[in-house]
């Protein structure tokens, strides 16, 4: 996108774009305010809901920190469940994912939180339907939103806002002119800003890396390690917000790359493997539940874990732990 690479896209259009971008930030303001004050109606829980969202479009690589979330309110021996707006799915109304589903159904991403944590995942445009009926049919006593930061009718008690270490905010516009759904100030309003990565300004110690574990084979039957791949050719496949990260992580490790990368949430079928089915593919998470069932006899996933660093555990620890012991 031009909005992270300066000098790509020409002065004029985006003379043209930023009123169009002010006007987009002046209504999303304007639609909170009125949340917060109480003219347009927001709805309770029952219990807690944490929100882990962004207010850039595209990967910041939220889904692997809620993965982790959902293990850490585990490990201290809460019941989590998540609602995702389940983007992409063919279903209607509200949905709890089963093991049956298919991504063309529920959509990549929740099928992918389902499939990892395998705890009740439900599915719905209308989040604060889908907060509902997640609570009235699963033992839950927090419930996480995958992505859902500007989904105001969801009152929630914790808001996590992602960011992407590297990428940023971009050029610090509002759509179309740049990436942003919400102006930059709207930061100082969240619980906790956590960064993909570390290294950035402003980092503040509060970020989380994404490690891999090791890759399964796309039929679930084999295991190997990254290192096994080195220097042996491979095309890799990535139909995320962020391909180059994937990428990039794949060639630090030795690999020798084949770049494919698709459209976020594009639907996989057999031609887009055209004549290179055959030969060796890595790809990431994500795409792999909507793969399973191509001819693809040598591919491979890539498994990766969002590792917390000490003071993103110690803000968890402050700040969203008390919410379960009111």
């Amino acid at each position: 996108y031009y909005w992270y690479e300066p000098g790509s896209v020409s002065r004029l259009l985006l003379l043209v774009l930023r009123p169009v971008s002010w006007l987009y930030c002046a209504i999303a303001g304007l639609r909170r305010q009125l949340y917060q004050l109480k003219l347009k109606k927001s709805y309770p829980a029952t219990a807690p809901v944490v929100v882990v969202g962004n207010i850039v479009v595209g990967g910041s690589g939220k889904t692997p920190l809620l993965i982790s979330l959902c293990e850490y309110l585990r490990r201290h021996g809460y019941k989590p469940g998540v609602v995702s707006r389940g983007y992409g799915g063919s279903f209607t109304g509200v949905r709890q994912l089963a093991e049956n589903d298919s991504a063309d159904v529920v959509g990549d991403e929740p099928l992918m939180i389902f499939q990892r944590t395998a705890m009740p995942v439900v599915v719905g445009a209308d989040r604060v339907a889908a907060v509902k009926y997640l609570l009235d049919n699963n033992p839950c006593d927090i419930v996480l939103s995958d992505d859902g930061l500007q989904h105001y009718r969801m009152q929630r008690d914790l808001e996590i806002a992602v960011i992407d270490a590297q990428r940023g905010l971009g050029n610090g516009l509002c759509l179309p002119a740049g990436p942003l759904r919400e102006k930059p100030v709207r930061l100082n309003q969240v619980d906790l800003v956590v960064y993909n990565g570390a290294g950035a300004p402003g980092t503040d110690q509060c970020y989380y890396k994404l490690a891999v574990n090791q890759l399964v084979s796309l039929n679930g039957d084999k295991t190997r390690s990254l290192e096994s791949f080195r220097g042996k050719p491979v095309h890799a496949v990535a139909g995320i917000g962020f391909p180059q990260r994937f990428f990039t992580q794949l060639a630090e490790h030795g690999l020798t790359v084949t770049e494919h990368a698709f459209a976020d949430h594009h639907h996989y079928q057999q031609p887009d493997f055209s004549d290179w089915h055959t030969e060796c593919i890595i790809m990431t998470e994500k795409d792999a539940v909507k793969c399973r069932n191509l001819s693809l006899p040598d591919a491979w996933v890539v498994t990766v874990t969002a590792e917390f660093s000490p003071g993103l555990e110690s803000l968890l620890d402050s700040k969203l732990l008390p919410l379960l012991k009111k």
